[in-house]
């Protein structure tokens, strides 16, 4: 650890994180803004002047996060004048152009697309593209289509804490989408590219896999394990992997490629005998682990992987101490100087933090206990390497997933030892394949192998008295965790007092997060209206008190998760549950719900919020005149025609209007 402090590019690492952080946050870097450039030009200036002094250093940081500043500001294609959404006009064209196939939907195909052209102009920018499914017509990499069909913004979420899929998208530089039918587009000839043609390889690796009698299950697994596409898993088998905490074997992702990197370092063993021995075993293995990333169709996770585990490769070759964790260092400042909003990926926090959980704590785990036995020394090292990585990325899982598998050191004591044997299998099958040489009995044998594995996964995510879900997890916690296990780790290198105060301190904060949360909990009060297709829900929330009003039937009460991720958002639970009623009273305020019936007749109640649920006949003039609303609020249960009406009604009137559907959930604190 103090090593890793030490090295330099570390701390350059951390002043661009800080700098990409910033200009994410705050868009600092604006057109409107150029002194930063004069900033920069001021600060090579003053590191030629005050060069081996302490300002020196500081300088040194500061340019570094300016540099993180630019790099995010020229990564986002709306900062250029190029951008698309600078030459739309209404009746324009637009031509797209196919770059990734994303998993299809229940209604359409999706993809992402690139504008390469709004009428005349060259243009840059993402759009997200669905294909009504019923259409003859699948695009693939490359293809490139014709349309004059208007993009439109992709929504924020309608719920508090649900998944915002908008700012997901965003960070993938992607802010309109587009939806066709089949007579909305044309396809036009398009000159093929780099990762068409990698499509293209792997659409018929796909094509031969299907003709060989794999069942729909192993042939979903083969096809995320191998190529990095999961579009044929079903729904059920990726939950089922998820629930065992064996999710990341379905995903090309480091721990793949760190698989590969290790059977090919034993494979090529022999090559180090001759002369220059370690550098062409190093070429031959980068050009391995290319030639896979090629074959997993170069997706940003499966690219993210190879590079880090590339420059693992080298680390490894150089035989110095720390190299590999300076590797790492080096990998993931390039990458993000490359593509600063890999920051924000799921994917890339947990691959960094695995491995370097791995790295860092697994051998001071492995220390702990020296078995004799050689099986018994195995699955004891295997055992650490899991720990050590499932404690590494335990607090940032938690954050984003809620939940944790109990059960995933047994999962991954039994899956990963033969993930070498699937990788290495698999690609064997694929040649095979391609080359229709496969023999049946090497299909039979390896579907049964899969199947035995999806088998006992599925198993294992049964055992539901293991799996942990629903917990809250704050920001604020996430941090203070990541202190704790940082603190602890230091005090297990090297037992001091001075080290034992920090592992002391890191709890208290810890604790200190919790106890504030708490209390700001508590204090909290709350009527929200949430929006729900073809239903009505509500919740009256008295500081940790909260009620709930629904119309909803068991099974959609059950699988709420519009309700289920802001209580876990709150680190709430429901104490009572209701049936919609007429009246509510909340803060001083009349709260009247009107629903299918229409009745809104109430003595005594003046200038409320009005809620309209389950598209009630009223005449909404009058009763804009006889009650003088303060707000009127139609949620989801609504006919969208009804809603229609009632705004331009409360236009006309000058009467406040909420729709649930369009606004999102109606909050009144």
């Amino acid at each position: 650890m103090r090593k890793l402090l030490g090295y330099l590019p570390f701390h350059f690492l951390i002043c661009l994180v800080i700098g990409i952080f910033i200009q994410y946050s705050t868009d600092l870097w604006t057109y409107d803004k150029k002194w930063l450039w004069y900033a920069l030009l001021a600060i090579v200036i003053l590191l030629a002047i005050v060069k081996r002094t302490i300002l020196f250093q500081v300088f040194t940081w500061v340019s570094f996060v300016l540099l993180g500043v630019y790099v995010t500001h020229q990564n986002n294609d709306r900062n250029h004048a190029l951008f698309y959404q600078n030459y739309h006009s209404k009746n324009t064209t637009y031509v797209l152009h196919i770059r990734e196939v994303l998993k299809p939907n229940q209604y359409s195909n999706r993809y992402k697309a690139e504008v390469v052209l709004v009428g005349d102009h060259s243009t840059l920018g993402k759009v997200l593209l669905s294909i009504q499914k019923d259409t003859t017509q699948e695009l693939s990499v490359d293809d490139q289509i014709i349309t004059s069909k208007d993009f439109i913004e992709v929504r924020s979420p309608l719920n508090p804490y649900q998944f915002d899929y908008k700012s997901y998208l965003a960070k993938e530089g992607i802010y309109h989408q587009v939806f066709l039918t089949e007579e909305e587009f044309l396809r036009v000839e398009s000159k093929p590219t780099f990762l068409g043609r990698i499509a293209k390889i792997r659409n018929s690796i796909q094509t031969s896999l299907k003709e060989e009698g794999f069942s729909k299950d192993e042939y979903g697994v083969i096809n995320a394990l191998l190529l990095g596409q999961r579009q044929e898993l079903s729904r059920e088998l990726s939950n089922d992997y998820s629930r065992a905490g064996a999710i990341h074997i379905l995903a090309v992702s480091g721990l793949h490629v760190g698989i590969i990197l290790l059977l090919l370092s034993m494979f090529f063993k022999p090559v180090e005998s001759l002369k220059y021995g370690k550098i062409i075993k190093l070429i031959l293995i980068l050009l391995c682990l290319w030639f896979f990333a090629i074959l997993a169709g170069m997706s940003a996770s499966v690219v993210r992987a190879v590079t880090m585990f590339s420059a693992v490769a080298i680390g490894l070759s150089l035989q110095r101490k720390n190299s590999v964790e300076f590797s790492l260092v080096f990998s993931m400042f390039v990458l993000l100087l490359m593509q600063p909003m890999f920051l924000f990926d799921v994917g890339f926090q947990l691959s960094y933090l695995a491995v370097f959980g791995i790295v860092t704590i697994q051998p001071k785990l492995y220390e702990l206990w020296n078995p004799k036995f050689w099986l018994l020394n195995k699955a004891w090292q295997l055992t650490t390497v899991s720990v050590a990585a499932q404690l590494a990325v335990l607090p940032i899982s938690l954050y984003y997933f809620h939940q944790f598998p109990g059960l995933f050191l047994l999962s991954n004591l039994v899956i990963v030892p033969f993930l070498g044997v699937i990788l290495i299998g698999g690609i064997l099958i694929i040649v095979l394949s391609l080359c229709s040489i496969l023999p049946d009995f090497l299909v039979m044998v390896y579907g049964s192998f899969i199947s035995y594995m999806n088998s006992f996964v599925r198993f294992i995510s049964q055992q539901e008295t293991f799996l942990f879900s629903d917990i809250s997890f704050s920001l604020g916690m996430l941090l203070s965790s990541y202190l704790m296990i940082v603190m602890g780790f230091r005090f297990f290198e090297r037992r001091r007092v001075q080290r034992l105060i920090g592992v002391l301190g890191a709890v208290l904060i810890f604790q200190g997060v919790i106890l504030y949360e708490k209390h700001a909990t508590s204090q909290e009060k709350e009527l929200i209206v949430f929006q729900k297709r073809q239903s009505s829900m509500m919740i009256l929330r008295q500081g940790n008190d909260v009620q709930l009003y629904h119309s909803l039937d068991s099974a959609k009460r059950k699988n709420n998760y519009v309700l289920k991720s802001y209580l876990i958002g709150e680190n709430l639970s429901v104490q009572k549950e209701n049936s919609l009623i007429n009246y509510l009273e909340y803060n001083e305020e009349d709260i009247l719900l009107i629903d299918s019936l229409g009745i809104y007749t109430i003595e005594g109640v003046t200038s409320p919020i009005v809620i309209l649920q389950n598209s009630p006949r009223i005449n909404l003039k009058r009763l804009i005149n006889e009650l003088k609303p303060k707000q009127i609020v139609a949620d989801g249960s609504n006919y969208r025609s009804y809603v229609t009406r009632w705004e331009k009604t409360c236009m006309k009137t000058k009467t406040p209007f909420w729709f649930t559907g369009q606004n999102g959930a109606y909050i009144l604190k």
